[in-house]
């Protein structure tokens, strides 16, 4: 598939600089097929669409505070983002500007030195970087939430790019699809029958990475880490139908399903024609064009999503990470 497949033209006006307030006010577009026009909601009526035999899973990750403001010893400023741990105090970073910086660097905080910049990380720009002490207390100290780049400003509350339900800090951006929830329309999905579980995907560079080559196929995913706990797999297992909030959750569920690995590291880029095997129905926020998110959309309801799309745009739906959001079942065939 040629990646200009997954273009459109998005304004800049249509992509959300800030959370809706509350969190369940955020507008629902919800896709009834390729019979049915879409039906216009609210994030708060899902316990509408949900009911008995449905699993509700979301993807329980906190957004570490992994933006980090650095200065080289001459003062030139150096902006760290904090990926995920590896061996030995070092950790995958993004470095930029990373041609300014070589290997052997010594990046400070207030005068302090904090860092130290190594080498390459295969491709895809990332770096190996070792805080010189405690990296949990140098983020509470000197890191900020990475909010994305199309975001031009600060949040008010850094809460507001927390799920309600986050709880180990891992990712790298956060599971956005699940912003929409509270506990008490989570607490209402339960009333309705409906199950929730959760599972953990670290989400980093493979999540929010654009695609770049001509076609997908020629796309290269960085592995993310994810583990499902055994009650979820359980409660999936024995489901009528597997409701997945967000395209993280779809990833690592569908990952599991191939692999039959509950806890693993994946580089699954979903794309068309791919064949679901775990998730049949799900909460996703608009995706930006030429995206593996949007790719992934792709794959699941097939080239409606064109239309869908179109029908959120001349509506007025807020697009991307702090945007609204859409539920749709599984496409034709799958």
């Amino acid at each position: 598939m040629l990646t200009e497949e997954l273009d459109y033209e998005l304004p800049q006006s249509a992509i959300a600089q800030h959370p809706a307030e509350p969190r369940d006010s955020s507008r629902l577009l919800v896709d009834r097929g390729p019979a049915a026009l879409p039906q216009h909601c609210l994030s708060r009526d899902l316990p509408e669409l949900v009911g008995p035999g449905d699993v509700l899973v979301v993807n329980d990750s906190r957004v570490m505070p992994a933006r980090l403001r650095l200065r080289k010893a001459t003062g030139a400023r150096v902006e760290v983002l904090l990926l995920e741990p590896g061996a030995d105090g070092w950790w995958s970073a993004l470095v930029r500007p990373g041609r300014r910086v070589p290997p052997g660097t010594t990046l400070r905080f207030e005068g302090a030195a904090v860092m130290e910049v190594g080498e390459a990380v295969g491709d895809g720009g990332r770096r190996w970087v070792r805080p010189l002490g405690d990296p949990d207390a140098l983020m509470a100290r000197a890191g900020e939430v990475p909010l994305p780049p199309y975001v031009t400003g600060a949040l008010a509350d850094p809460e507001r790019y927390q799920t309600v339900y986050a709880r180990r800090p891992v990712s790298a951006a956060a599971p956005t699809a699940g912003l929409h929830l509270t506990e008490a329309v989570l607490d209402r999905c339960r009333a309705a029958g409906a199950e929730v579980r959760a599972l953990e995907l670290a989400v980093g560079t493979a999540t929010f990475t654009p695609v770049l080559a001509e076609s997908l196929e020629g796309h290269v995913m960085h592995t993310e880490a994810y583990r499902i706990p055994e009650a979820t797999l359980a409660a999936c297992a024995e489901a009528e139908r597997v409701v997945a909030v967000g395209t993280t959750v779809v990833r690592a569920l569908e990952s599991a399903a191939a692999t039959g690995s509950a806890r693993a590291r994946t580089d699954l880029f979903i794309k068309p024609p791919h064949r679901f095997a775990a998730v049949g129905a799900m909460l996703t926020n608009f995706h930006l064009p030429r995206s593996s998110l949007l790719a992934l959309l792709a794959a699941f309801i097939g080239p409606r999503w064109r239309d869908i799309y179109a029908v959120a745009l001349a509506e007025g739906y807020r697009f991307c990470s702090l945007g609204d959001a859409m539920f749709c079942s599984k496409g034709d065939g799958q």
